[in-house]
């Protein structure tokens, strides 16, 4: 039987250190909600003695009833020359009602001399006697050693004092962290099996990604006798960010054989690292392992033929397990394979010798020519393909637009955007002002296809970029807009060429509302059904 690791994800708390993020209490609820699914073992909600808000998520993240994880507050040892009974920050864990407190105390002596300007003697009590008060009071203790590694290297003896002191006192887990990222894999391995045979609780890592080594040394940690695993979803947090369980988890469940959670939970991994980019507003890197877009995408045409043949040449585990999916992309370094493998993909019969093949093939060369780019908009290349084997039902049309900017003195730039769309041979009308050009046309468009389209009130743009094509050109030049979309579920993106940015822009954004609704159209109660499962419905 394969060795099990407990996941404590940090998200919610170290994750909203990094820069950039700022998590409200709905956030955190949400979060939390897809976090259980995915099946963790601990979500650390935050640092009820810090702020406010912090205190309303742990008062209300009863109301969620989670199934999987238990919810842990985070707090310091108690201060110096200060009874725990006395402590604020030790007392506000227990009024939020946790079952789990996370306390992390100094286990570097440089740390204690110059962080906290105290006597080696008094951390040691401190951290005694606040793990012993919280463990009193019925609650599983966590203890996060800070700063261990860089500790031990500089006074081993010492470091090894404070998790002895934090055993004695009753915690149940001695977290031992790289808070400064700055450990090598064998330094971690190294140090954690000498922990392992000095205490006689179960051991913990938390890692930092300054060195680009939180995954490779959590999974050190593992080998060595860890059973716990500390981190956030995507690597979020402070400075170079924690160490990633969306790479922890699947290393160690479909690499090392040890057991995480399951096998379905784990085909969840990707649309949890998707959800909580969005719900954090951070763009999830293409490139990022297991999860990204382009974990298994696939552009050389001589891949292409290979995978064809058979997936596992290369690709190192089936994209299916971590619930991502094999893409193939279509651009001027591409072969016919990659064509090929697009039309199977949509149930096409692709025949080279087929004149509708041969078109399709020259008017891909001519618009990538022209500037479009498909590699990165395969949304925008699928109903292109679509388009050519006439598969496409045509849901609506732009037959025309106009966008009105106006300047008034001091006042605000005010933007408008009146479209005419043609929808089941009606002509619709509609305006509506944005920020902005795009967004203006993006809010009118919406107005006229909702009332038609209702599944599309779940869709929005979250990302949108501009690329000038020929620069010697200069305000004539052709530009390129790339437009990505998702609806909580699905992330795609769409391509638009023009000399002008605006008619670039619709094109990419008419190609988004087109994708969206391809064989997409759910009725309501399909929609709120998807709602309860990510967690959007109020509770």
């Amino acid at each position: 039987m394969a060795n099990f690791v407990k996941i404590f994800d940090t998200t919610l708390r170290d994750g909203t250190q990094g820069e950039g993020i700022s998590l409200s209490v709905e956030d955190k609820m949400k979060i939390a909600r897809k976090l259980d699914s995915l099946g963790v073992h601990y979500i650390e909600g935050g640092w009820p003695g810090s702020n406010n808000k912090d205190i309303e998520f742990f008062t209300r993240v009863k109301e969620l009833g989670l199934k999987h994880a238990k919810v842990t507050a985070f707090g310091s040892t108690r201060r110096k020359d200060t009874l725990p009974e006395n402590d604020i920050n030790l007392n506000r864990i227990l009024e939020v009602g946790v079952p789990v407190a996370t306390i992390f105390g100094k286990s570097w002596d440089f740390h204690v001399h110059q962080a906290i300007q105290t006597t080696l003697e008094e951390n040691l009590s401190m951290i005694y006697d606040s793990v012993h008060y919280l463990k009193s009071k019925g609650l599983e203790i966590i203890y996060d050693a800070e700063h261990f590694f860089d500790g031990y290297k500089n006074n081993a003896d010492y470091a090894l004092q404070t998790i002895k002191k934090a055993e004695e006192a009753g915690a149940d887990w001695i977290v031992l962290c790289d808070t400064n990222g700055g450990s090598l894999p064998h330094e971690i391995s190294e140090i954690v099996t000498i922990v392992k045979r000095f205490v006689s609780i179960p051991v913990g890592i938390h890692a930092h990604n300054d060195c680009e080594l939180g995954v490779a040394n959590s999974l050190a940690a593992v080998m060595a006798g860890a059973t716990q695993v500390q981190g956030t979803i995507n690597g979020f947090g402070e400075r170079c960010g924690n160490a990633n369980l969306c790479s922890i988890i699947p290393n160690l469940q479909l690499k090392l054989n040890y057991s995480c959670i399951s096998e379905e939970q784990l085909q969840g991994l990707s649309n949890v690292a998707r959800y909580v980019s969005e719900i954090a507003n951070m763009h999830l890197p293409v490139n990022q392992a297991f999860v990204g877009a382009a974990a298994f995408a696939h552009k050389g045409g001589i891949h292409v033929s290979a995978i064809l043949r058979n997936a596992s040449t290369y690709e190192h585990i089936k994209p299916e397990l971590v619930g991502n999916k094999q893409r193939v992309l279509v651009s001027e370094l591409a072969g016919q394979s990659n064509l090929v493998f697009k039309a199977q993909e949509l149930g096409l019969n692709f025949d080279n010798n087929n004149e509708q093949s041969r078109k399709l093939i020259e008017q891909i060369k001519e618009m990538e020519h022209q500037g479009y780019q498909f590699e990165g908009a395969d949304a925008s290349l699928e109903l292109l393909i679509r388009d050519a084997y006439g598969k496409q039902e045509e849901l609506f049309t732009l037959e025309s637009f106009k966008i009105i900017v106006a300047k008034n003195d001091d006042q605000p730039v005010v933007t408008e955007a009146i479209v005419k769309l043609s929808i089941n041979g009606e002509s619709v009308y509609n305006a509506a002002e944005g920020n902005g050009p795009v967004n203006a046309l993006d809010n009118a468009l919406r107005k006229c296809l909702l009332q038609y389209y209702p599944v599309l009130q779940d869709m929005h743009l979250s990302d949108y970029k501009v690329r000038v094509l020929d620069e010697k050109d200069k305000t004539a030049a052709k530009v390129r807009v790339l437009i990505e979309s998702t609806d909580f579920h699905n992330t795609w993106s769409t391509v638009g060429v023009s000399a002008d940015i605006i008619v670039a822009s619709a094109d990419a954004l008419i190609d988004s509302l087109r994708y969206a609704l391809i064989g997409k159209t759910r009725s309501t109660v399909q929609i709120e059904e998807q709602k309860e499962r990510i967690g959007l419905v109020n509770h």
